[in-house]
């Protein structure tokens, strides 16, 4: 059984006054809260999404997966907005409708808006550091996504991510310039126990972060969903009191924390769900679109009904509860 991460003190949430409706912005992580281990965008998702798009809110996917991987999803939710990829390190806007793939096979790629990568010296270093942990890791760089040609997964990973990976003998040498991000998976639960080891490690260097509990990654220092969902509200004209953003895991908690509707998903560890607002029934549930039906498609007086009621029967969220727990991997 792996360790509870160690979580570093952060500031305490804003008071639920903070929080306003209507919602204007919404930020979705996609597996774990659209999807689940099936990959399958469900009826009742796919219409809340819609919907809320409908009425005119910005809705944006903010996820680990590369762009291109996400798109698939964004597209059947009939999404416009900016995709948030790669823990934020990317953003990416969406395809002109109509707009031909950028490679045979593959789907159409949006412009890109933002980027942060990982300088090459320490990305070697992650991958080097990832091997001697006994973690496979995979480099990402715009929209693609390279492995050793030995690794004898590399079919299941080309079929998760919607792209073929490419092969190559040496992680180390292969990379020659700066990339996006490092993946490393492991056994579930050795991530989190190694993740006070790759903070200290790469302290300014990178922001190693759990994504799921058998993968480790690391993007550049300052990297988060959460700073990239900000920049999506400033671009937007929308404040963070009229966010809501909805995750499951560590890689979640930044945007969770910051906005005025921070959702947690049933199922979400412990130190996310105390740094949220609400707790979402599980994926399975549809929970995502549950929350999109209750606080952004519902009437004026329903939603803020609905919001007070969540807030009574999220046990272990809260803006009134604690602060937000120290994120993983951090001394105490």
């Amino acid at each position: 059984m792996s360790r509870t991460p160690k979580r570093r003190p952060t500031s305490p949430r804003p008071t639920d006054p903070a929080a306003t409706l209507p919602i204007r912005l919404l930020a979705l992580d996609v597996d774990g809260t659209l999807v689940g281990d099936d990959l399958a965008l469900r009826d009742r998702t796919r219409d809340a999404v819609r919907a809320a798009v409908a009425r005119g809110v910005h809705v944006s996917l903010a996820t680990g997966r590369m762009a291109s991987s996400a798109w698939i999803f964004a597209e059947t939710l009939g999404l416009r907005d900016p995709i948030v990829a790669y823990q934020g390190a990317l953003v990416r806007a969406m395809p002109d409708p109509g707009a031909r793939p950028a490679r045979a096979g593959g789907p159409p790629i949006g412009r890109l808006l933002r980027h942060r990568p990982l300088p090459a010296d320490v990305a070697r270093d992650a991958v080097r550091w990832c091997e001697a942990n006994g973690l496979s890791p995979h480099v990402n760089h715009l929209e693609r996504f390279v492995i050793r040609d030995d690794d004898p997964r590399a079919d299941d990973y080309s079929t998760f991510l919607g792209a073929r990976a490419i092969l190559v003998p040496d992680l180390v040498e292969a990379i020659v310039r700066p990339v996006t991000k490092i993946i490393a998976m492991g056994p579930a639960g050795r991530p989190a126990a190694l993740l006070d080891a790759a903070r200290f490690t790469f302290a300014g260097r990178a922001a190693p972060t759990i994504s799921h509990p058998r993968f480790i990654e690391f993007v550049a220092p300052g990297v988060s969903k959460g700073r990239a969902v900000r920049w999506l509200a400033r671009r937007a004209g929308v404040p963070l009191a009229a966010v809501m953003a909805i995750g499951d895991q560590w890689n979640d908690l930044e945007m969770i924390a910051d906005a005025g509707h921070g959702v947690a998903m049933g199922g979400a560890p412990d130190g996310v769900r105390a740094v949220a607002t609400y707790i979402a029934p599980p994926v399975e549930a549809e929970g995502a679109a549950v929350l999109i039906e209750d606080l952004v498609l519902a009437g004026p007086r329903a939603a803020e009904a609905n919001a007070r009621r969540w807030r009574e029967e999220s046990p272990g969220s809260g803006p009134l509860r604690q602060p937000a727990p120290e994120r993983p991997g951090r001394p105490a």
